[in-house]
């Protein structure tokens, strides 16, 4: 099907534009909000349908001249690392559109910027061209500053300053590392397979500059590092990650599920497509501290600081940076198994605390409040509720027979390959993380109801639509993962083989 990633990108863009010109009819605009998240959602099923999982090379290419006096393309592509975000990314859209139906204020506005978001998130999965890939990237920005800055909680201005502030100083690492790897490579491009064809240009001399000679970097290493602090930001990585918790927190539900759910995984999605194929020697010697040691650390420090909250949606937040470690200690391992366990975790992980967030939602749109300690006993209240609520935890542990289970696993086994102490420690993390769930639980949930609760409606219809497909979803990667395996193997197999020589 020709231009597939071009209707799936502008689709929404033109669903946001006919929602402007609607008139101010609140179910019109959600409904026909809700109509162009569906194309992409369709389109994103056909990709993953129809995509040839034996190719590692990009697939359903469009490549057409966009600015030929810089060497500039409109260029899209996708393989089996990036068809997997845009599948995920089209899901999350739908289900997360029929979220926010709750949402009454400036509900024009709202979805407008709703659909302006699904667009840039989509671009930054196709695009092969890095003009268009960082032009995609600060798309997103905008869009997600004014959703958590006017329709978010009381602190919500705080929150959506520092959440700009924070990936826009990321943005301007990433742009210097654009620009510098633009006049590097011959003829000077921007498309970001000719710049993987030409990474052995990119030189490894130690640069006579501090701090560079001091550490023994080369260009290479400069280059890696300005593009890791952008992308860690998003991840979010230790020390960057203090935006989360807050924007997590004062976000609509809708908005925590897209931020958790899809924005963090650009982060090390950057990392596999530009810093591993682009800067394998880089990525080869600074790996082990900035990915394996790094993430393990996420992944206690997180746990940690997740187990210390009394607010139900900050502990979610937390858990986030911990599970995101995994993605990032499974990438160090350049084993199939750790960075084939790293990627599936990037999917699982979203469609797990996609879950999550929306079901903190259902409780907060009852409640008024998210203290876990002034809960108690809504099981017996919500039995419903508390079932589904009982199987994302379950996920989020790591529960054999649950999609989570699957991917921690193949992160651990391949990282014990590489770094037998890194894996005991980022291992003890499931303990960790299955008492903070668990001890959640006990006091949302267990003993006697709470008679100021008694009367709180069951989880209805439209929530639980939300919620099935990600259920459905985590039950069958957890039985049988080879669904979202096999579309990664060679395109993850390639990218692995780049790193490999140089280890």
């Amino acid at each position: 099907m020709e231009n597939l990633l071009t209707y799936m990108i502008f689709i929404p863009v033109a669903g946001a534009a006919i929602v402007l010109a609607l008139p101010n009819n609140a179910k019109l605009i959600r409904w026909v909000s809700a109509a162009a998240t569906v194309p992409p959602l369709l389109m994103a099923i056909w990709l993953f349908a129809n995509f040839d999982r034996n190719q590692a090379g990009f697939q359903f290419v469009e490549k057409y001249q966009w600015i030929p006096s810089f060497n500039i393309s409109y260029y899209m592509g996708v393989d089996g690392l990036s068809i997997s975000m845009v599948l995920l990314t089209a899901l999350l859209c739908f289900l997360c559109i029929f979220a926010s139906f709750g949402i009454d204020k400036a509900v024009k506005g709202y979805f407008a910027l709703f659909l302006m978001l699904d667009a840039g998130m989509m671009g930054v999965f196709c695009a092969l061209d890095f003009f268009l890939f960082f032009v995609f990237w600060e798309v997103m920005l905008l869009p997600m500053y004014f959703l958590i800055g006017i329709w978010g909680g009381p602190r919500r201005e705080y929150a959506a300053i520092k959440f700009f502030l924070y990936t826009f100083f990321g943005s301007a690492f990433m742009l210097i590392a654009i620009l510098a790897l633009y006049f590097t490579t011959e003829p000077h491009t921007f498309d970001m397979t000719v710049m993987m064809a030409q990474a052995n240009k990119f030189g490894t001399e130690v640069l006579p500059i501090w701090p560079f000679n001091q550490l023994g970097w080369g260009f290479q290493h400069a280059i890696w590092m300005a593009m890791f602090i952008g992308f860690a930001i998003k991840i979010p990585a230790f020390p960057f990650h203090t935006w989360l918790p807050d924007a997590h927190v004062e976000a609509p539900t809708a908005i925590s599920v897209i931020l958790a759910g899809v924005l963090l995984k650009m982060g090390t999605y950057g990392i596999l497509r530009i810093n591993f194929p682009m800067l394998p020697v880089a990525t080869a010697d600074l790996a082990f501290w900035f990915l394996g040691a790094l993430g393990a650390w996420n992944i206690i420090y997180g746990a940690l600081c997740a187990m210390a909250q009394k607010d139900l949606k900050k502990l979610v937040a937390y858990s986030s940076v911990s599970h995101m470690g995994y993605v990032m200690l499974g990438m160090a391992s350049f084993t199939t198994q750790g960075i084939n366990g790293a990627v599936l975790q990037m999917f699982n992980h979203g469609t797990i605390t996609a879950m999550l967030f929306l079901l903190v939602g259902v409780i907060y749109d009852r409640a008024h409040h998210r203290d876990i300690d002034g809960f108690g006993g809504i099981a017996a209240i919500m039995p419903l509720y508390m079932g589904v609520t009982a199987l994302a935890f379950f996920a989020s542990m790591g529960l054999p027979g649950l999609s989570g289970f699957i991917s921690e696993i193949l992160v651990l086994l391949g990282t014990w390959q590489k770094y037998p102490i890194l894996t005991i420690i980022a291992a003890s993390g499931v303990i960790l993380t299955a008492g903070y769930l668990l001890w959640t639980m006990q006091r949302v949930f267990l003993g006697p109801p709470n008679e100021k609760y008694l009367k709180l409606s069951e989880i209805n219809g439209r929530e639980m639509f939300t919620l099935v497909p990600l259920g459905v979803i985590v039950v069958i990667l957890g039985i049988y993962p080879s669904v979202v395996l096999d579309l990664l193997r060679a395109s993850l197999d390639q990218i692995n083989q780049v790193i490999i020589p140089h280890l």
